[in-house]
């Protein structure tokens, strides 16, 4: 309540003004945004408690006598790869989501959007039942994460009065409310230099907003600059909120994690920016005798354009960011017309339908509204309401507003689970990944309740491989396939429990992942962990069953490719010091060549294969040239042989090292040997002989003296013979970059004759314990 006390109140206020709001949340996942915006559980956020609030003035103005008219209008919209779903129309037919139309006034908006008229709050809480289980089902579907996905929340709140002349007015307020993504970005997340990391269309949306931003506050500073709303989905329909008719606020989630240092600091300057941005809102009343007259006297006058061949200039159009004619082709201008009579097309089709519903009464748009919302949700009420007596499964997801949105209920008998294609007709129908046509029978005797797998399909039991028939018990989980995790609910059993004060364990997705990743063979204790131990247990609980739907969808589509979860120590990474990472590696199983790619680099890439896989399932062209398919890799993308660690602690006496120094691989496997020189000498580089007497018992002798050195790096031995070129690359820290050898072809026993002189004009303490103790 907080949050909304400070910020909820104000657009409240607003909205009973007549001033179109926009409040959205900004930063990374985990950080707070859609607590702050939607709530969780018991704690509402700013989206429920505005509502709430809203219905109590309303109810309180009519209790007052007050003869104004209030009408209420919600809708729920998700933006995800740069694709529009109305997330209260779960019957949308387009593949490709919703198009984003603009109009000359009101700016962009959403084509065949449904916004239904809502009487209570009641209604509200309804509907956002409703968009948050078909989010939840659209995301299983298209194995799609939440955390990438924007949605954004509309109530239309319109107050039908007469003025201080006796006409009839319509004062008309929009409030968008916004969860935006997490704003981790692909450049700053270890995705830098794969050159797929911009490649998915997920990161555009969050990118195009920065600049859009950015250029906003440019403005406001007297810059003239071109705004690029139109470079996103969501910058076109966050062009009012930002830079148009709107009062906006903007909530900038941060975490308190140290680890996330870096995402805090770019979170609050994209907050400063923001607020230097002039938005220019004005109070929207008109009487409404104008309202329909300008809708007639628009499509009239578009239709006439459209007759004689024209397009219809829209001299109150303010887009500074259109896209020009000059310099392109013929053929462009005709396309560009085309789009635009289709643009004009769809303005002329959304009057006709306001103007339809202008001439409805209130009490009819409530009535079909509720009929078609009883429609819609007749089975998902029934199943809701058959769950309270009736064993279930009901949905584990990662993000906590989209658990327990999926119920099955388990009727006496057979329950055969699968995928619904072709003639099956299982009972618990399950789409996505990994799922066959009769995947598992779930069984239901008196009471007792029984799975067993078909075609020796993949179902986990509790974190176990299931290979026989096996019972279930109240908060069991089970993994059917790669993505549908589910809790099973059984109400006797928990009855029963209840009865003898027996409890049962909380289960979430981390939970249930957790004990995954442990039959994995991953220590998933936390007992006396180090803060990194917890942090890299928390990456393993994150990436396995990304690693595991990247597997999957590399098998529907042959690929020919596996992924592997790896540790990476700091040795293998070619550091002396740091935690261990998590690392993903990628086999190609036909030449069985591999390849290391950082965790976020992964993440990137599986974005990447979810958008090709859709393809796939929706029998559009799925397959990609070599250069933008994320299972590929090329063959001359460099990758670590091994390393060796070279100890300096000999230079600390002023004795030389010579050795043939193994190399290793990242799991410790020895793939060659590399020969190695430290070499003490004066300034010019000669080495000291035994008359020289440079050796001294005490590293504290050479503190104010000058020290000179050389590496010598002469050849390696025994190499993998599947590499065509090799090299060797080495860090100093005074060097500003690492130093590397020349690159020698074809062989597995290289000649690098490399030498490099290093120098100190003055040993300092650090520099005494950087060669007697580093690496």
């Amino acid at each position: 309540t907080k949050v909304f006390d400070d910020l909820g109140r104000g657009i409240l206020e607003n909205a009973w003004n007549g001033f179109n709001s926009t409040l959205f949340a900004y930063g990374q996942t985990g950080s707070g945004k859609s607590y702050s915006i939607v709530g969780y559980g018991k704690n509402k956020g700013v989206v429920p408690l505005f509502c709430n609030e809203m219905f109590k003035g309303i109810d309180e103005k009519k209790s007052n006598g007050e003869k104004a008219e209030f009408e209420v209008s919600f809708s729920m919209l998700e933006i995800y790869n740069e694709q529009v779903r109305d997330l209260l129309n779960s019957k949308t037919k387009s593949k490709k989501g919703l198009r984003v139309r603009q109009h000359p006034k009101k700016g962009f908006y959403v084509e065949s959007l449904l916004t239904v008229p809502v009487n209570s709050y009641n209604d509200i809480e309804n509907r956002m039942e409703e968009g948050t289980r078909n989010r939840t089902v659209a995301a299983t579907l298209m194995n799609a994460t939440s955390s990438r996905a924007h949605t954004i929340v509309g109530v239309t709140f319109t107050q039908k009065g007469k003025n201080a002349a006796g006409q009839e007015t319509t004062k008309t307020a929009v409030i968008n409310l916004v969860d935006l993504a997490g704003s981790e970005r692909a450049d700053s997340t270890g995705a830098t230099g794969d050159r797929l990391k911009e490649g998915a269309a997920i990161n555009q949306s969050l990118s195009s907003l920065g600049n859009v931003i950015a250029a906003l506050a440019d403005k406001a500073g007297g810059k003239n600059v071109r705004v690029p709303y139109r470079d996103s989905v969501l910058t076109k329909l966050l062009k009012n909120a930002l830079g148009g008719n709107s009062k906006t606020i903007m909530i900038a989630a941060i975490s308190p994690a140290d680890i996330n240092y870096d995402e805090t600091l770019s979170t609050l300057r994209y907050a400063d920016r923001a607020k230097q941005i002039k938005t220019a809102a004005v109070v929207n009343e008109d009487p409404t005798e104008k309202l329909i007259r300008e809708l007639q006297e628009e499509n009239a006058r578009l239709k006439e354009a459209l007759e004689r061949g024209e397009i219809p200039k829209d001299d109150d159009d303010d887009d500074d960011d259109k896209p020009t004619t000059e310099g392109i082709s013929e053929e462009e201008l005709a396309k560009m017309k085309e789009q635009m009579e289709e643009e004009v097309r769809a303005r002329m089709e959304d009057n006709d339908r306001k103007l339809e519903e202008m001439n409805k009464s209130w009490q009819e748009k409530l009535t079909h509204a509720q009929q078609l919302y009883e429609e819609a949700n007749k089975a998902a009420l029934s199943v809701k309401e058959a769950a309270k007596t009736s064993p279930h499964f009901w949905n584990l997801n990662v993000d906590p507003q989209l658990s327990a949105m999926i119920i099955h209920t388990i009727n006496e008998g057979d329950n055969i689970v699968g995928n619904g294609i072709g003639d099956s007709s299982p009972d618990i129908e399950l789409k996505g990944l990994s799922i066959l046509a009769q995947h598992a029978i779930v069984t239901n005797k008196g009471g007792n309740i029984t799975v067993r797998v078909c075609n020796n399909a993949k179902v986990l039991l509790n974190g176990e491989t299931v290979t026989s028939e096996v019972a279930l018990h109240h908060c069991d989980r089970l993994m059917f396939g790669s993505n549908h995790l589910y809790a099973f609910h059984h109400p006797e059993e928990l009855q029963a429990a209840n009865a003898n004060n027996i409890s049962f364990p909380e289960v979430s997705y981390e939970a249930a992942q957790e004990e995954i990743a442990a039959v994995a063979g991953f220590d998933m204790d936390t007992s006396e962990k180090s803060r990194e131990q917890l942090l890299l247990r928390e990456e393993l609980i994150e990436i396995l069953p990304m690693v595991e739907e990247a597997n999957a969808i590399s098998q529907e589509l042959d690929r020919k490719v596996d992924f592997e979860i790896v540790l990476l120590s700091p040795e293998a990474r070619g550091l002396s010091n740091g935690r261990p990472e998590t690392f993903i590696k990628m086999t190609n199983l036909e030449t069985k060549l591999d390849w290391l790619w950082s965790r976020n680099q992964f993440i990137n890439r599986k974005y990447l294969m979810q958008e090709m896989y859709q393809n796939y399932v929706e029998g559009e062209d799925w397959q990609l040239p070599d250069e933008r398919d994320p299972f590929t890799e090329n063959p001359l993308t460099e990758v670590t042989i091994g390393t060796a660690m070279v100890y300096l602690q000999s230079l600390a006496y002023v004795i030389d090292m010579r050795e043939h120094l193994t190399v290793s691989d990242f799991k410790g496997a020895e793939m060659g040997k590399l020969r190695v020189e430290l070499i003490p000498c004066n300034e010019e580089g000669k080495e000291f002989d035994i008359d020289d007497d440079a050796f001294v018992d005490n590293p504290s002798e050479l503190i104010g003296k000058k020290m000179h050195f050389y590496i010598s790096l002469s050849h390696a031995l025994g190499l993998p013979a599947k590499f065509h070129e090799t090299w060797c690359e080495f860090h100093f820290y005074t060097d500003a970059s690492p130093t590397q050898t020349a690159v020698m072809p074809n062989t597995r026993n290289p000649e690098y004759n490399f030498k490099k002189l290093f120098s100190f004009q003055t040993v300092t303490n650090e520099v005494k314990q950087l060669i007697n103790i580093d690496s």
